[in-house]
């Protein structure tokens, strides 16, 4: 199998560890199959692909999708460094308002997936080019966030003063946040 996937504090989220093969020519690896996927219980199908680039210190997020377009995102970094965050905001869930990070680098090629049903953002520890895969396309009607800085989630961020779009400045509290995500046993 080409990943590893290692289980978080929240158990649907995995950090995903390719299979890298490398050699003096340079390196092949997979980023997604669907087979292997589907072992690790990660069903879904795959209906975007995004790239950002963001300079040392801008901070995006944290974002999710209402259903019925919630998107689930399989997200890694090609170039530079990145803290990448998963909250979960699924009401009644046991791990509501807990939140895990993992730093995602271009040398390291790990990937993180986010599910449905989880808010989702990052940070560029040096100017990064990130790539991600998401289960919907982007609906701007159903868009949704949180602020970064909301002292209920009280998430550890590498910075103190990150760079913020306008929309990230004004998003609202989780507890104000608009959100439709029912916990469901076996989500």
């Amino acid at each position: 199998m080409p990943f590893e996937f290692k289980k978080l504090e929240i158990p649907e989220v995995y950090l995903i560890i390719p299979k890298v093969f490398k050699d003096e020519r340079g390196f092949f690896m997979e980023v997604y199959k669907k087979s292997d996927f589907l072992k690790a219980k990660i069903n879904f199908d795959f209906l975007q692909d995004n790239i950002s680039f963001s300079t040392k210190g801008v901070l995006r997020g944290l974002h999710y999708q209402l259903h019925p377009k919630a998107q689930g995102k399989l997200v890694r970094c090609l170039k530079g460094r990145i803290w990448d965050v998963a909250v979960d905001i699924r009401k009644g869930s046991p791990t509501f308002g807990k939140w895990v990070a993992v730093e995602l680098t271009e040398e390291n090629k790990y990937m993180l997936w986010v599910p449905p049903g989880f808010a989702h953002g990052f940070v560029a520890l040096e100017d990064a080019e990130v790539h991600y895969k998401t289960t919907e396309e982007y609906e701007p009607e159903l868009d949704r966030g949180i602020f970064w800085k909301d002292p209920d989630l009280n998430i550890s961020w590498p910075v103190s003063s990150p760079i913020l779009s306008e929309k990230d400045k004004s998003l609202p509290l989780l507890k104000e946040a608009e959100n439709n995500f029912i916990y469901e046993v076996n989500s």
